[in-house]
């Protein structure tokens, strides 16, 4: 049996995607210095003198290590290839800090984050990146903002908005609610070929997100799921592709 689950895990598609992507990575390198370099690293640091650590937040406030969540979002951006596609129009929903946003600004996309503003520490970091943000929350079956745009890619990571009240009620959105929100980006949010990138948290027990009936429903919408993501298109017939299509519009 463990033989067997072994073997299986061997022959996962997503350990093939995942080869695929770090091979990627080495064939494209982007240099983390000269990205770093371009923060002053100095006013970051300051960050935890002025916003320290909250009873309520423990987790969160550990977005001041610049280093590490350039060097994560630099590996985002390389794996939907926005470190070698045309100048694209990017949302990022649950921006947080804004690192993925400056990271998107420094290989030239024209970007925009969606946050709430209840974290002081996010509301000082997305000042210091210069990274344009609009304040908001996304609730179930709900119409989001008339953001006044539409973009070629609209992202979210680290997902945590389809949870309802509080995280340890472990209550989700059902794949209604999550049909409304989809429908919702695809018909106000995005291009003709524009994609939606959702990238999920395990769940506490250390489990996928894609339970079965969620995994069915995202197929249903023409997701490619991959780990903890679902890449989805603007139409729910076509399979999106994590890289760009090939002559994206121009800003």
């Amino acid at each position: 049996m463990r033989f067997s689950r072994k073997l299986q895990k061997l022959l996962s598609p997503d350990l093939f995607a995942s080869a695929f992507e770090h091979l990627s990575r080495r064939t494209h390198p982007v240099n983390k210095r000269r990205i770093l370099q371009t923060l002053d690293r100095a006013q970051f640091e300051k960050l935890r003198d002025q916003y320290p650590y909250r009873p309520s937040s423990p987790r969160i406030n550990r977005f001041e290590d610049v280093v590490y969540w350039i060097e994560i979002n630099i590996e985002r951006a390389q794996d939907l290839w926005l470190d070698r596609a045309p100048p694209m129009r990017i949302v990022d929903f649950g921006c947080g800090a804004g690192y993925f946003l400056y990271v998107c600004k420094y290989f030239g996309h024209q970007v925009l984050g969606f946050d709430t503003n209840n974290e002081p520490l996010f509301r000082a970091a997305t000042a210091l990146l210069d990274v344009p943000r609009v304040i908001g929350r996304i609730e179930r079956q709900t119409p989001l903002p008339d953001l006044r745009q539409k973009f070629d890619l609209v992202t979210a990571h680290r997902i945590c908005f389809h949870r309802i009240g509080r995280v340890r009620d472990g209550v989700e959105w059902s794949p209604p609610d999550w049909e409304f929100f989809i429908n919702d980006i695809r018909t106000r949010l995005l291009n003709e070929n524009g994609r939606l990138l959702l990238d999920f948290n395990p769940r506490p027990d250390g489990s996928s997100f894609f339970m079965p009936e969620l995994r069915r429903f995202f197929l249903s919408q023409g997701a490619r799921i991959f780990r903890s993501k679902a890449l989805l298109g603007a139409d729910p017939n076509k399979k999106p592709r994590f890289k760009p299509p090939p002559t994206p519009r121009a800003l």
